[in-house]
């Protein structure tokens, strides 16, 4: 059987593509693990298990002290950026005022030099000439227009005279938000969460590790399940028990409070392995020529 001319020829003063993958060369592609799968009970911030759950009404549920260290880091932030904004349009109306003044000071000094002068003045800036008959550049005695012109020019070969551009600071919005749905979020509208914890004698002897149910199915709660909450007493469902029970019945399985369904919230909950979750678990990374041997350079995949 022939063999493939391209890949076994190895005489070419180049390295041909196949010769360039086998040292490393191009998009490594490698699918995450579990590891990389945020569990239902993790916080969105710490990514640790939950302590005292705080959620949103959009179903993002956060430990409570991320969440106020958070918040209250973004009010900082906005004063921030409000003291600064303040002190720009301070800095530009006291520039403006300084220019009106300049400007009335110009024109004040050139109506006295034109009525009480002895040489009547020309009015054509660029046709100021001294008595020794040099003007501009050449010029030994500038006049005050020269001088002006001089401390205003703008010139970018001149690392001197270079123009600045200046940062322009634009007013920032005085609401928080919310870190991983990126709506307006205050502290009144988070509300408390309580999941319901399998004490059973067999789960106990399995495993150490927390795991929790629905109240009213006993099933484990997992990533593949959704999850419905109620902002009026903070009790977590299964969506099927949800829709089948408290949606029908307006009152919460457990504590029996009335509920509407304005209150179901539905939790966010982490990726699953699947396909159809909707959750891109592929990670690529682009590697330059021998970068698989450690010796390259390694930039990051472009986004497409």
């Amino acid at each position: 059987m022939p063999q493939r001319h391209s890949k076994n020829n190895n005489d070419l003063a180049f390295f041909t593509y196949d010769e360039k993958r086998k040292l490393g060369y191009g998009t490594q592609k490698e699918r995450l693990g579990k590891d990389s799968i945020k569990p239902f009970d993790a916080c969105c911030l710490c990514l640790k298990p939950y302590i005292d759950p705080l959620c949103c009404q959009k179903g993002h549920v956060f430990c409570k002290e991320c969440i106020l260290e958070c918040l209250l880091s973004q009010k900082k932030d906005i004063q921030r950026k409000l003291a600064a904004h303040t002190a720009q349009q301070k800095q530009e109306k006291e520039e403006e005022e300084e220019g009106l003044m300049l400007q009335k000071a110009r024109e004040l000094e050139a109506f006295d030099q034109q009525n009480h002068g002895p040489v009547p003045q020309y009015n054509d800036k660029n046709y100021n000439r001294d008595k020794n008959g040099f003007h501009g550049a050449n010029s030994v005695k500038t006049t005050s227009y020269e001088e002006e012109a001089l401390r205003t020019m703008k010139a970018f070969w001149l690392p001197s005279a270079t123009p600045d551009a200046p940062a322009k600071v634009e007013a920032p919005s005085t609401s928080t938000v919310c870190p991983e749905g990126n709506e307006k979020l205050k502290m009144k509208n988070l509300f408390p969460i309580h999941f319901t914890e399998d004490t059973s004698a067999q789960k106990k002897t399995k495993s150490l590790d927390k795991s929790f149910i629905c109240p009213s199915c006993k099933v484990t709660l997992t990533n593949t399940l959704s999850l419905v909450a109620l902002n009026t007493c903070g009790h977590v469902f299964c969506k099927k028990c949800a829709e089948k029970f408290v949606a029908v019945d307006k009152v919460c399985v457990v504590c029996d409070k009335p509920c509407k369904d304005r209150n179901l919230v539905n939790v966010e909950k982490g990726g699953t392995g699947f396909a159809g979750h909707g959750d891109n678990l592929e990670a690529k990374d682009f590697k330059h020529l021998g970068s698989g041997s450690g010796l390259g350079l390694v930039r990051p995949a472009m986004k497409t």
